[in-house]
């Protein structure tokens, strides 16, 4: 499949959907505390986006070649949860670490982004793991540009992660989108720099490491979804949608309640 070209008025659409999206994490965050249940956080999610936004939850019954359709309006991985772990009736206990992954279809767009949420008090690894990722994340980000390579993304997460002694799931990747859940480039979260695809304006598509407090190596559980780590360490993700520009990018997936980029971005030190 080649990748998707986007037009502005394209991309207008897909700005739409990213802040949907990105709406029904900022309504999820007051619910993410001790006691709810993932199966709450989805029934929240799936009524806001169907009743409210007049939108379709992706994720729902969505079923790639080799698996079984996904019975959840979002993802909710916790703790060791890679990604793709699916809602149920155990509550969230202090401690946890969730990641919320929301993709909405509105108008024929998707916008796909995800967020880590901290339940209660969480143990200094933990907040730190879920800090960092979402640093890595935007060290990615800040390498988008025309002319850049994809392979700049992955290393500039990659190095960052490692040497923050963390490990990176290379099983998954962010991917291409817009009519197209998933659809060309693949975006690693890995790489050499100056090598892959060239970046062109309105190229669109998603950067979301997954990275793991322990070793890299990951399993699928029984239910043919959810990933989790090997060794059972703490996960996180974090996920933004991101346009090629003329000039650079544009994070598609923002909202009022959105976290801020960290300092590097708001000072202006990005692709060096």
């Amino acid at each position: 499949m080649p990748i998707t070209i986007k037009t502005a008025a394209d991309i207008d659409g897909m700005r739409i959907a990213g802040r949907l999206a990105s709406e029904v994490l900022d309504m999820l965050t007051a619910h993410v505390k001790p006691g709810v249940t993932t199966n709450e956080l989805d029934r929240l999610a799936h009524d806001h986006i169907v009743h409210v936004q007049q939108a379709i939850p992706a994720p729902l019954n969505y079923c790639p070649p080799g698996y079984i359709p996904y019975p959840k309006s979002i993802c909710t991985s916790v703790n060791n949860q890679v990604c793709h772990g699916i809602p149920n009736d155990k509550a969230l206990k202090a401690g946890d670490i969730v990641n919320i992954d929301v993709t909405v279809i509105k108008d024929g767009w998707h916008g796909d982004t995800s967020r880590m949420f901290v339940v209660g008090d969480g143990s200094i690894a933990a907040k730190r793991l879920c800090s960092f990722t979402y640093e890595a994340m935007w060290k990615g980000i800040a390498k988008v540009k025309p002319g850049a390579r994809l392979g700049d993304i992955g290393h500039a997460i990659q190095t960052f992660a490692e040497n923050a002694g963390f490990s990176i799931v290379r099983e998954f990747c962010g991917h291409g989108i817009g009519q197209v859940f998933h659809e060309e480039p693949q975006v690693l979260h890995y790489g050499r720099p100056g090598t892959l695809d060239e970046l062109v304006p309105g190229m669109v598509f998603t950067i979301e490491p997954m990275i793991n407090a322990g070793r890299r190596e990951i399993k699928e559980l029984g239910d043919g979804w959810t990933i989790v780590t090997k060794d059972r360490s703490l996960s996180a993700q974090w996920e933004h949608t991101i346009a090629v520009t003329d000039t650079g990018y544009e994070v598609l997936t923002v909202s009022a309640g959105s976290p801020p980029p960290p300092a590097f971005i708001t000072a202006g030190v990005t692709a060096a």
